[in-house]
């Protein structure tokens, strides 16, 4: 194989447990849905919680710098929790849906659709970040939305790097068919799954079962997948060995990541 067809180097993503994941991309270190909070029972608001069962891997102050929050959305607590809420005071940015910015305030940025900011790296590389299309459950987002709340993902490119698609709390494979559409094929897909379920939509998929998560990434084109929120919570009705299933069922083992 020549130099002009040799693979790109993988780019560096780092998993903590759940939704949380540490990516270095042109020099800028880029984290996923904050969550470090020690297991146990954490309220939603409205008479119901969700039952965290494992410790994070990692503590805020083991990160070190964290040039910006990816923040698929703010509202769950299995995606955003106390400590994570406090970490974000001390990030130059948090890039998250346009409701979620305007209720962490503290310069947080909304993205809608197709919405993009640019990023200068410390070595001059700007890294472009889009906001993609998210539905966190079955159905259309005028269905889902108004139950569940916003949630937006997150496409990284930059000049001389491989592209990266991370799905954030995305249910919807018509949704990543159209993300497709737009930045295909991609090289490195971080997906959200576990299969999660509660009675907000009578049990069904609120994201991604690891059969979808090996769709997304057939549907991608993506070189190479590193599964998230897979682990760690109650309402995880599938773990990280149901995704390695299933990719294996599906002829992509070749693709996954899953140390």
């Amino acid at each position: 194989m020549s130099s002009s067809q040799t693979a790109p180097a993988p780019v560096p993503v780092h998993t903590y447990g759940g939704p949380t994941a540490l990516i270095d991309y042109g020099g800028l270190r880029l984290l996923t849905d904050p969550t470090f909070d020690a297991p146990g029972d954490y309220p939603l608001g409205d008479g119901r919680a969700l039952t965290k069962t494992a410790p994070s891997r990692t503590t805020p102050a083991d990160l070190g710098r964290i040039d910006a929050v990816l923040l698929s959305h703010d509202e769950h607590p299995d995606n955003l929790d106390r400590s994570g809420r406090a970490l974000l005071a001390d990030v130059p940015l948090t890039l998250t849906t346009p409701g979620g910015a305007e209720r962490l305030g503290n310069g947080a940025r909304g993205l809608a659709d197709w919405d993009s900011v640019e990023l200068r790296g410390p070595g001059g590389t700007t890294v472009t970040v889009t906001g993609v299309p998210a539905v966190h459950g079955p159905g259309t987002r005028a269905e889902v939305e108004p139950v569940a709340g916003q949630v937006v993902g997150f496409v990284l490119t930059a000049d001389g790097l491989p592209t990266v698609y991370v799905s954030g709390d995305n249910a919807s494979l018509d949704a990543v068919r159209e993300i497709a559409g737009r930045f295909g094929p991609v090289d490195t897909a971080v997906l959200f799954a576990g299969a999660p379920r509660t009675a907000l939509f009578d049990g069904a998929l609120l994201v991604l079962d690891g059969a979808g998560a090996a769709e997304a990434a057939r549907i991608l084109g993506a070189r190479r997948v590193v599964p998230v929120h897979c682990d760690s919570w109650g309402h995880f009705t599938e773990g990280r060995e149901d995704v390695v299933k299933a990719f294996t069922e599906a002829g992509l083992a070749d693709r996954l990541r899953t140390d």
